[in-house]
């Protein structure tokens, strides 16, 4: 197994290409614990007397998932009250799947040991917190990558006013938590880590007043996978849960990839693979012969799958499984048959970077990238999708003279070839992985409930990731300190007020050349988006110090840094953005069924 030289996470990993250098936790101050009473087991935190905020750190939420609870639903924890349970350290990461192994280890998205026992979540809750709302978080990483680790809220939790709880979850990754295949449906469950944030999502409904939040005013969000996660949990049981466990959704880059049957012959042979490595290929009762494995070799085996794709693939997904996940993402938003009343998503300028790949410059690269990643595609699909991302260069292949530079959404380039990373095919080639993916998931969610704003986060180097640091902010320097002030307040605005808009004076900042777009009352002007007016919030800044950033050979960029970073924040047109972005959407959608997704 491929094993980072260092123990990545969502948040380490994007703050390091951006050139960041996260703060250690805050010191605790010693103080009276405080101690919750759950019923089944007594935690004892810690009081954080910086942030005036009691932490909890690895509460059990659901029983360990291994031996026979392997690819089942998750269980209740079993009592255990025969003293209060230290919760002052994070728990165990949950066993971490990569990607590809063409994608370069620099990204952080390799595979790495972890424990199985995981099923644990962290809570932050403001000292004598008394009916406040909750914001859920789930992670990103592809379903197979990262943890609650690093994930610390108390500095976005302080510019709201301490006024929330945030709860942050883990849930079974990769093969672990997203095996299917016949065996698993029958004699077990597909989507296990779907079902795991479900779980999570019930134990707060339970338990989150004994900490002093409100369980009828609930959040979801997550980002890149972590979005798609939330979105799942609003189609899920086909959008008919009898329980109502959240109103609100922030979806960050949803990141939707092939959706298939759990039968279907890709997800079927992952499982076939997946048996094969971990020793059980000619086993007469495979899943059970899984189930018997020890742990590491089924993590080497999960590893060995993911890493065989192509570049930035995930093998373990979640599936149409026919109970949890019922539809497709695009049938189910269609019908607009969710759970969640409103919801606040958004993309970065380049979601297309770093899981497209960054060294296809030439016409043929761009087809054969077309190639391998829409199989289902016939000559007639592939012409109209070259047709609908138009090159404009001079020749047919990229010119590496070209200046790089970031479009501005609404005038000529447009992102379709021009970008602050690449120009001509390979910018093409980003801007169809970017808008397939993460861009038009976006779009759909947002046109899928009754109370929708939409914005994209446009600071550069905006790639895929990149707004991580803007809400899991503490020592981070990127972006300015102004947007993350006016980011948090949004979010925050969003969680405790059941809409995003904020004052001017927070948007702007401390620097009165700020430019944001004003309504009545000192507040900024920001529609709901809806299919007759697709108002797009851009959320970018100007000004600041350039540094230059060079990960990888391919990869190469600036970031601004204080002082002097201004935010820029402008309306436009959501259907119009990045010339026609909402009817390159409707085409994607046209072409669903063959992706699928």
């Amino acid at each position: 197994m491929r094993v980072a030289g260092l123990t990545w996470s969502a948040i380490a990993l994007l703050s390091s290409l951006n050139g960041c250098v996260l703060a250690e936790p805050i010191p605790k101050v010693a103080r009276a614990a405080p101690t919750v009473d759950l019923g089944y087991s007594t935690y004892q935190g810690t009081y954080n007397s910086t942030s005036k905020i009691n932490v909890f750190k690895g509460i059990r939420y659901a029983a360990p998932p291994v031996g026979e609870l392997r690819w089942r639903a998750p269980h209740a924890p079993a009592t255990n009250r025969s003293t209060a349970i230290p919760a002052t350290q994070d728990p165990p990461i949950c066993p971490q799947t990569g990607a590809s192994s063409e994608t370069p280890p620099i990204y952080g998205f390799v595979s790495g040991p972890g424990n199985e026992d995981c099923l644990f979540l962290n809570v932050f809750a403001p000292a004598n917190a008394k009916n406040l709302p909750v914001f859920l978080w789930i992670h990103g990483g592809g379903y197979g990558l990262f943890s609650a680790r690093t994930l610390d809220p108390t500095e976005f939790q302080a510019t709201n006013g301490n006024n929330f709880i945030t709860v942050v979850i883990q849930y079974r990754l990769g093969a672990f938590g997203f095996l299917a295949g016949a065996d698993v449906q029958e004699d077990g469950t597909p989507n296990a880590g779907l079902l795991d944030m479900d779980f999570a999502l019930q134990w707060v409904q339970k338990y989150i007043k004994k900490f002093g939040g409100d369980p009828s005013r609930v959040t979801i969000g997550g980002e890149s996978a972590g979005a798609a996660a939330v979105m799942y949990q609003a189609m899920a049981y086909g959008g008919k849960q009898k329980k109502n466990l959240f109103n609100n959704i922030i979806s960050a880059s949803p990141w939707i990839p092939n959706q298939y049957n759990y039968d279907h012959e890709v997800p079927t042979k992952h499982y076939d693979d997946f048996a094969e490595a971990a020793g059980c290929g000619n086993a007469d009762d495979t899943l059970q012969c899984l189930r018997d494995a020890d742990s590491a070799v089924l993590q080497n085996a999960s590893a060995k799958v993911s890493e065989a794709g192509p570049f930035g693939t995930f093998a373990f997904l979640p599936v149409t499984d026919g109970t949890f996940v019922q539809q497709r993402p695009t049938q189910q938003l269609t019908s607009k048959v969710l759970k969640g009343k409103r919801i606040l998503t958004g993309n970065n300028a380049n979601e297309g970077v770093p899981l497209s790949p960054p060294t296809s410059s030439t016409l043929q690269d761009f087809r054969k990238y077309i190639d391998i990643t829409y199989p289902s595609f016939k000559a007639a699909d592939k012409a109209a999708l070259e047709a609908k991302y138009a090159y404009t260069g001079d020749d047919k292949d990229t010119n590496p003279s070209s200046p790089l530079f970031e479009t501005t959404g609404t005038t000529f380039p447009t992102a379709v070839n021009q970008s602050g990373f690449a120009t001509g095919q390979q910018q093409r080639l980003f801007n169809v992985f970017a808008e397939s993916t993460f861009d038009c998931p976006s779009h759909w969610l947002a046109s899928a409930f009754p109370q929708a704003w939409k914005y994209q986060y446009s600071v550069p180097p905006a790639y895929h990731g990149a707004d991580l640091t803007a809400y899991w902010s503490i020592g981070t320097s990127v972006p300015g300190n102004d947007f993350k002030h006016a980011f948090q307040k949004i979010w925050g605005s969003f969680i405790t007020k059941d809409s995003p808009i904020i004052s001017v004076k927070d948007a702007k900042g401390s620097k009165s050349n700020a430019t944001v777009p004003e309504a009545y009352g000192g507040l900024m002007d920001w529609p709901q988006w809806t299919e007759g007016n697709k108002a797009l919030m851009s959320l970018n800044t100007t000004g600041g110090t350039p540094v230059r950033q060079e990960p990888t050979e391919n990869l190469k960029y600036f970031v601004y840094v204080e002082p002097g970073v201004t935010n820029q924040f402008k309306l436009a047109d959501g259907g119009k953005w990045e010339g026609g972005r909402g009817d390159r959407c409707k085409w994607w959608k046209s072409v669903a069924a063959k992706v699928p997704y």
